[in-house]
């Protein structure tokens, strides 16, 4: 296969895979901003291994599974920054009513890992084998972090549910 015939497939692929990855980018991380990076990062990760990437039986898990290595090395690294520069933190501030009845503020509240698993698991809708692979944990790993999230996120969303079942 030529180079020519290689760069139009990924294109190809990166035209229609770019708004998944961005749903997926956007509810990891939060940010519209930062989840374009995260999908162009992703894609230029891909492109630089198309050889291998294309060859995969399933692309976009393979794109899927780039794409949260590189928010959870991302947060890992930045982490590690601010820990190596950060002065001891004031007391945490009150959170404000408003913002725990959206799901992504309850969801920024999660570890990096526990919300990637949570967003694999029941927003993208993968088993337990899957994320557990993407993640390269155990299942009962993820099954026990999804768990514990679920168990916080009700805490953190307080009576929101009962309003949004009666509709």
């Amino acid at each position: 296969m030529s180079a020519t015939v290689r760069q139009r497939d990924f294109e190809e692929y990166a035209r229609a895979g770019r708004q998944r990855l961005y749903r997926t980018a956007y509810l990891l991380c939060g940010d519209r901003e930062h989840a374009r990076d995260l999908v162009q990062s992703t894609l230029a990760r891909l492109f630089q291994h198309w050889h291998r990437a294309s060859r995969a039986e399933h692309l976009d898990a393979y794109a899927r599974t780039v794409l949260t290595r590189l928010f959870l090395h991302e947060r890992r690294r930045r982490l590690r920054d601010l820990l190596a520069h950060a002065r001891p933190d004031p007391a945490p501030a009150e959170p404000r009513p408003e913002l725990r009845v959206t799901l992504m503020a309850a969801l920024g509240q999660l570890p990096p890992r526990a919300r990637t698993m949570v967003v694999l698991r029941y927003w993208e809708d993968l088993s337990v084998s899957e994320v557990a692979a993407q993640l390269r944990c155990s299942e009962s790993t993820v099954k026990s972090q999804c768990s514990r999230s679920l168990t916080r996120l009700r805490a953190v969303l307080g009576e929101a549910h009962v309003y949004t079942a009666e509709y």
